[in-house]
Formats: structure tokens, sequence, C-alpha cells
């Protein structure tokens, strides 16, 4: 048990792996936050300022609010170290670190790992069983290889995601940050498994790597693979002009919006005629058949449309759920904040933050029967942990203000 944890805290499933994270933003320190929920101690090393991602949520054009609440969200349970790694005593102070650590995760471009003798190949011979988790934009090769990669360009824009996700009749989706990260993290924090796996068996560590680029590529597959086979392009359509109506957004009464998502039609077309109260289109001779539906399909989407501005959100949820057909409502935010289902599959967990107070995070998407994730600790302040760390190497008061004193590490 960590000194994060409570007595009351089952101690994790991960309890007893510790990882060291040099890395900013999403996507690298995500994944060891998703360790961290079931039970790894995280120790974040963040430069004096500290990790720029603290200040994302009050960029533009990020919501509005007085917590920060992306750093609430992906900083939790960590512990927050200040190290200036520019200087030797500041990175002799991480090997120390690395050296009790069994992941060190980062996303530092691969020049800047190399010029600080922080690549896997200055690590891996000192510290064999470490597995040296990697994030990057592009990857390990290539001529973009030291390229800056973000959520946005990476995994959404090279991915061709950000032209593929909007309609014929709009500009390309600007995605917001975090989209492309989670899921990537995900990735990483896989790969990390597979590594602690792999060394359990052979005593070793290795280097795990994920991109953004590729991330995005493997959300964007399908497309992606039709184009390596030589398929046709990828044709983009508006709502009115779709090609398949039963499979297209449409807007109720309330002006709330919903997906339609009949793909199987032998079965679902019926079911729909009578949700909509319309059963005589069943046979009618313009949509009788997939081909015919295909054929008229604009003007079945507009039929449609018209039907479904007839009523609220309300009735048509009812009405399509009675008849067993596949839709899913376009809800805002706020509306996913306080959706029963998400609440009722602990999509959510509570945190008592000693800044804000009791508060609900947004809760990582693994769970494993008997191994409960741990309460998640609040986030930490800049250098909270600084002096704690230090001590726990065997720092002493004189060595510890002699590292501050030349600005090594700062100030909590």
């Amino acid at each position: 048990m960590t000194n994060r944890e409570s007595e009351t805290t089952p101690p994790g499933i991960l309890s007893g792996i510790r990882v060291v994270e040099v890395a900013t933003y999403i996507f690298a320190p995500v994944a060891a936050t998703v360790m961290s929920d079931f039970g790894a101690e995280v120790i974040k090393v963040e430069p004096h300022g500290g990790d720029a991602y603290r200040q994302l949520a009050a960029t533009p054009p990020m919501p509005a609010a007085e917590v920060n609440y992306c750093w609430v969200l992906d900083g939790r349970n960590k512990r927050s170290i200040t190290l200036d790694l520019k200087k030797t005593q500041g990175r002799d102070v991480l090997l120390k670190l690395i050296e009790r650590a069994d992941v060190f995760a980062t996303n530092y471009k691969p020049s800047v790992l190399a010029r600080m003798e922080l690549s896997y190949e200055h690590l891996k011979a000192r510290f064999p069983w470490l597995i040296y988790a990697q994030a990057t934009g592009y990857g390990e090769a290539g001529d973009d290889v030291d390229k800056p990669g973000y959520d946005m360009t990476a995994y959404w824009a090279r991915s061709g995601l950000m032209h593929s996700a909007a309609n014929a009749d709009g500009e390309p989706c600007l995605s917001l940050p975090g989209m492309g990260d989670h899921p990537s993290a995900m990735a990483l924090f896989g790969g990390i498994m597979l590594a602690l796996y792999r060394r359990e068996k052979t005593g070793l560590g290795t280097r795990v790597t994920s991109s953004l680029m590729a991330n995005g590529a493997w959300a964007n597959s399908c497309l992606i693979q039709a184009a390596l086979c030589g398929g046709e392009p990828f044709q983009k359509r508006t709502r009115m002009t779709a090609i398949n109506a039963l499979v297209n957004h449409y807007v109720t009464r309330d002006g709330k919006r919903f997906i339609l998502c009949s793909i199987d039609a032998s079965r679902y077309w019926p079911r729909l005629c009578h949700a909509i109260d319309l059963p005589a289109l069943v046979d009618d001779k313009r949509f009788a058949t997939p081909d015919l539906r295909r054929q008229h399909a604009s003007e079945l989407a507009a039929l449609l449309d018209h039907r479904f501005r007839e009523q609220d959100m309300a009735h048509w949820q009812t009405a399509l759920t009675a008849h067993d057909l596949v839709f899913g409502p376009v809800p805002t935010p706020d509306e996913v904040a306080a959706d029963p289902q998400m609440h009722a599959n602990d999509v959510f967990i509570d945190v008592d933050d000693p800044r804000h107070g009791p508060m609900q995070l947004v809760n990582s998407p693994i769970f494993l029967d008997d191994a409960p994730k741990r309460s998640p600790a609040a986030a930490p302040a800049i250098g909270q942990h600084t002096r704690e760390v230090l001590m726990e190497l065997a720092y002493g008061d004189a060595e510890i203000a002699e590292l501050e004193r030349v600005g090594v590490i700062a100030r909590a």
C-alpha cells in the first residue's frame, strides 16, 4: 500500500508497480493515470512551472469553469515532483527514481530524450528490467519523427478522420483536446501491461511505443483499408442526400438530434414504419426493397425528417425503443453528465478534492471483477510531493536545501 491510499481502500491489482512519468499533456500521462486507478504508484516529474496541461482548461475554446477540470481528471492519484532536467543534478535525481521504478513513461521528442541521455538506448543497459513506454506523435522513424504531434494534428488530421467525420455540407470537424489522446492512451496502457506480463516470464524490460498517428489510423482503419484494397474514394454526403436513409441523423420537434442506425434493413424497415405510425410505408412501391430505398434515399430521408419533426425526442425515444430499433440520441456534454445509464455503470467516480470539495470524475473504461479500482485521490499541486519523494530516495535536509538553492527543485 502506498502512502496515497487510505487503510480502507483496496490496494489494487497493480499495487507495488511504480511508474515514473516524464511527460506532458494527455497521451502518455493518461496511460499512467489508468495504471494508478488500479493501484500503481505514479510519480509525475514536472518542470518548475508545472505541466503545461495544467493550463489547458483556461485556454479558449475550452469551457470556462472555476475548477481546473482537465487537471483534476487526468492528474488524479499521482504524486508531483519538480525537477530541472536540464541540470545534471536534476537528471541524477531522476535516475535514482527510475532505479526504483517498473515503468518509465514519456512523450518527449526523441531528440530531446537523446540530448538528456534519457532515450531507451541510454537506459536499457543500466535498468534491464525497466518498461520504457514512449508515446509519440508520428512514430519512431521517418521525416516527421521529431515533429510536434498533437491530438488534433497527428490523430485526427493525419489519419483522415478529420476529413471523414464531417458531412459533405460541413467544414472538417474541429476536434477538441483529448478526443484522440484518451483512446490512444488505452493503447499505450495495453502495451505496458503486455510488457509487464513479458517481464514476468523473462525478467527483462522492453520498450513499448505507440503514436497518435497510428491510433488515428486504427480508428479510421475501415476507410483506410478500403483505400489499401483499391476501393472507390469515400463519398461524403449531407443528411438529405444520404445513400441510406435508415442510417442517418434526424432532428425532433424540440430540436434534439439522434442517429438512426438500422443497418439490417430487412429486420428494421418494417419496425421503423410501425414505430413512426406509417405502416403503409412497408409496402410502398418507392421503398419496398433495399434497392428501391437506395434509389429513393433522398425522398425517404425527407419523409422521415418531416415525420420526426412532428414529435419531441421523448416521444420518439419511447416509440423507437418499443419497436427494438437501433438509434442513439446525440446529447450535449451536460446531458451526458446527467445520463442515468452512465451513472448506473460507474462511468463517473466520486473524489473529495481538498481545493474544490466533493466532485465526480470520468472513470477509466476498464473494469475487472474481484479487482476493484482504488478510490481516487485528488490531483496534486505543482511539486506537492517533491520533498517527500526526495526523502524516500534518502536525500537529507541539507541536500534538499542545496537542490533548491541551485534551482534543481522548486518550492511546492
